[in-house]
């Protein structure tokens, strides 16, 4: 679980019907007409945009935001050592029943028990980790372009509600559900945008960098046991990949 997500996600929403019931009720904010305009609307346009498989994958990937666990670097690098060990020892065949959680490192040792030589391994692994990443940014795209069309959703519903209101400015009573109208669309697509869109876009960005670099480390890894290189050698290469501050020191 991401908890920084799920926190931001809380506290945003937490804030905002704070304001609404300080400023009054929350049902004052609700308007069918309103929602249908910018949140289905906006759903309906960005869909024009990109298939509907691209689209469907979206959502869920937005749903593994909140789910998402940052890879731990330290943990990789610990499992490729270990994994060196025992292909220095026994043989890269050893490696076969070897326990593997991750499932990028699983095909790239199976790729290695296999016989294939490091470029080969290399070109694979490199290949499926480019095929998602274009996946993960297509996805941070839709959301992108979510909230690119909300606003502008929101401007719609705006210009809607005042030629409504305009247009029956001689009925009072119809005054109040058009201004209605004219200023929760342009609410709406605001949140949408900004408390929706922008930061989902930008997460899934932030955690496509995150898996591409444990999934470098990962070739790096065993590109250097298919070489034979020394566990310790690995090891030191490996730490590259670490934040300089997180990195052990010669004593360690």
């Amino acid at each position: 679980m991401d908890i920084a997500t799920l926190v931001g996600l809380i506290g945003g929403i937490a804030m905002v019907l704070m304001a609404m019931v300080l400023g009054g009720s929350v049902l004052t904010f609700i308007d069918a007409p309103s929602i249908l305009i910018v949140v289905v609307g906006t759903h309906f346009i960005v869909m024009m945009k990109y298939s509907l498989g691209d689209f469907l994958s979206a959502a869920g990937s937005g749903m593994k935001v909140l789910t998402f666990k940052s890879p731990n670097y330290d943990e990789l690098i610990e499992s490729i050592v270990e994994l060196a060990d025992m292909a220095r020892k026994s043989g890269l065949l050893a490696l076969e029943g070897a326990e593997i959680s991750d499932p990028f490192m699983k095909k790239g040792i199976s790729l290695l028990v296999d016989g294939h030589d490091g470029d080969v391994v290399r070109s694979i692994l490199e290949k499926d980790m480019r095929m998602a990443s274009t996946r993960h940014k297509q996805s941070a795209g839709i959301f992108k372009s979510m909230a690119d069309i909300a606003p502008a959703m929101g401007m719609i519903g705006t210009l809607v509600g005042l030629v409504a209101m305009l247009s029956n400015m001689d009925d009072p009573k119809s005054i109040g559900p058009a201004m209605a109208v004219a200023l929760l669309t342009t609410l709406y697509g605001a949140i949408m945008a900004n408390m929706v869109g922008i930061p989902i876009a930008d997460k899934l960005i932030l955690r496509d960098g995150e898996e591409s670099t444990a999934r470098s480390l990962i070739i790096d890894g065993l590109l250097g046991i298919q070489a034979g290189q020394n566990p310790r050698v690995i090891e030191q290469v490996l730490h590259g990949y670490l934040a300089e501050g997180k990195r052990p020191t010669a004593e360690e």
